[in-house]
């Protein structure tokens, strides 16, 4: 599990494509002095595990789903990627909860410069519209962030300074795939008002004691 708050940029070191998967190396002083082999590590957004810890690089294997559902086979040496290792019992939860488990890929739509703040449009594969709201989160390349205006088929995130000195945000262009999970608790949300009567209004009489619904 992870809260969607990169700990460091890392750099890929080394590739290896082999048939529909990959094994990948990359430089992460901050998070490889404090892994272990098997410790979970987010890269853009996805979930991977230590295979073996060299000095300042962790190598993890991808696999062949992860290869297929996610940015990262579009991945090159000397690329930046997002890294978050997992949250620990007592660490505190900056973003929201975030699985590592990426939904689809989105696409940046336009990239715009305001006064205080970069504005991004992604757009998203219209299965996903159900789980994206106005002022929810969502993870975009592993971050965690705050959804503005949502549209049919692309939302809008405000993107601070902060963020993007800390992430590769601010290296993504027009055209470039991101990695997007939808917020797991608008999942269960969604689930539970489609499997039936008695669920349904078990959850809205929920949501509205705490406020949620009207």
């Amino acid at each position: 599990m992870f809260t969607g708050i990169i700990k460091e940029t890392g750099k890929i070191e080394r590739l290896r494509k082999k048939g529909g998967s990959m094994s990948l190396s990359v430089i992460c002083p901050e998070s490889a002095a404090g892994a272990g082999l098997g410790d979970s590590i987010s890269v853009n957004g996805v979930c991977l595990t230590v295979t073996s810890i060299n000095h300042d690089s962790v190598e993890m294997d991808v696999g062949e789903e992860t290869f297929r559902r996610t940015s990262l086979s579009s991945l090159k040496v000397s690329d930046s990627v997002n890294i978050e290792p997992a949250l620990k019992v007592g660490d505190p939860l900056g973003g929201h909860i975030v699985t590592g488990h990426v939904d689809a890929t989105g696409k940046i739509i336009s990239v715009k410069s305001d006064t205080t703040q970069t504005v991004y449009a992604i757009g998203f594969p219209p299965e996903l519209r159900k789980y994206i709201a106005e002022k929810g989160s969502v993870a975009v390349d592993g971050i965690s962030l705050t959804v503005g205006g949502v549209g049919n088929n692309s939302f809008e995130v405000y993107i601070i300074p902060h963020t993007l000195d800390r992430t590769t945000l601010a290296t993504k262009i027009t055209g470039d795939a991101v990695n997007l999970e939808v917020d797991v608790l608008a999942r269960y949300v969604v689930n539970a008002m489609n499997v039936g009567t008695d669920s349904k209004s078990d959850l809205m009489r929920k949501l509205k004691e705490y406020g949620y619904a009207g």
